[in-house]
């Protein structure tokens, strides 16, 4: 079989206190008219940005929500325009990166982002946009942002949640990326770098928060995840999170959580690369139990049902995801999906 592998191109600052540098960062891409899009968690950091931009900041918007729905793109576009933006800059997790992307995709505004989870969807040519209950993906080079600034102060105050939901989300870009069917010595490198760097980091990260070295850790393992996973593409744990996303309006890391292990589980054995790596760096001969129990050591939704995800919609959402799978190394059949959401159920 013929491997194609490409390379993103992307500008990456990182570093305690990087923030500081996007002003700078903007002017050198050439954004003179800019809107800022923040999340809600990263409200202080956007009011922050936007005192630092001062004029160049021609508009704000605070709206950007899970799952990238058309329609609030559609009103962030309508600020945009008001304000003859030429730039956008998203700050805060994922949402507001995919609000970014949809973004430029309907005007081809320069965009830098400043990411404060772990996401890692702000290196990664990827968008994902959902009307009526349905969730769309696209692959376009000119989707990725131009600029991405890591600072791993604005990381500090995740709460611990949060912070376990998301570098499991990002753990799931790694994992997919070594069972990929057109993985690469270069994307398994990165793969198996960013899932030691996770699963290592992690628990010193919920041992203590405001570790900044351990943030840092976790911040870099995210980073690798998402650029591993700009090069190869998704299997059916990503595709079940799209999905089920989309169909119920579930919270993306929570869901991309507790379905790792149950996904892994059905999909190493199938995958017998993928599982050496990840029994090498779980030091367990159940890579998907390791995972699980990590999955499962906060104070949050762990079953589908938590979510509240009705019994009855299983089956929909298997046929929908057996008519159209993602490469996968195990069989994408309706009988087998069903098992592992009725599993996560």
């Amino acid at each position: 079989m013929v491997v194609v592998h490409e390379t993103t191109s992307s500008r990456v600052v990182l570093g305690a206190g990087a923030r500081h540098a996007v002003p700078e960062e903007l002017e050198r891409l050439g954004g003179a008219r800019t809107l800022v899009v923040a999340t809600g968690s990263a409200r202080a950091a956007g009011d922050e940005l936007v005192a630092a931009l001062g004029e160049r900041a021609v508009g704000r918007f605070d709206g950007a929500v899970v799952h990238t729905p058309v329609a609030v793109t559609a009103t962030a576009l309508e600020l945009a325009r008001a304000g003859a933006a030429d730039s956008v800059v998203t700050i805060g997790g994922g949402s507001a990166v995919g609000l970014g992307k949809a973004l430029v995709a309907r005007t081809g505004l320069l965009h830098l982002t400043v990411p404060t989870t772990y996401a890692g969807s702000e290196v990664t040519p990827v968008l994902g946009e959902t009307e009526g209950g349905v969730k769309q993906t696209r692959r376009d080079p000119g989707l990725l942002p131009r600029t991405v600034v890591y600072d791993v102060e604005l990381t500090l105050g995740m709460p611990v949640g949060l912070t376990l939901t998301s570098a499991v989300n990002a753990l799931a870009h790694a994992v997919e990326a070594l069972w990929a069917q057109t993985s690469t010595a270069v994307s398994d490198a990165l793969a198996t770098e960013s899932a030691r760097l996770i699963l290592g980091g992690l628990p010193a990260v919920l041992a203590a928060p405001r570790d900044v070295d351990a943030r840092a850790t976790l911040q870099q393992g995210a980073w690798l995840a998402g650029t591993c996973l700009a090069g190869v593409p998704m299997g059916l744990h990503h595709q079940l999170a799209h999905a089920l996303g989309g169909t119920f309006d579930l919270p993306h890391a929570e869901l991309h959580t507790l379905l790792l292990a149950h996904v892994t589980r059905y999909n190493l054995p199938f995958a017998p690369a993928a599982a050496e790596r990840l029994a090498a760096i779980t030091g367990s001969d159940d890579p998907a139990a390791v995972i699980g129990a990590l999955a499962a050591s906060y104070d949050g939704p762990r079953r589908l049902r938590d979510l509240g995800v009705p019994a009855d919609g299983l089956a929909s959402v298997a046929e929908r995801v057996a008519a159209t799978p993602y490469p996968n190394p195990a069989p994408v059949t309706v009988d087998a999906v069903l098992e592992v959401v009725r599993a996560a159920w």
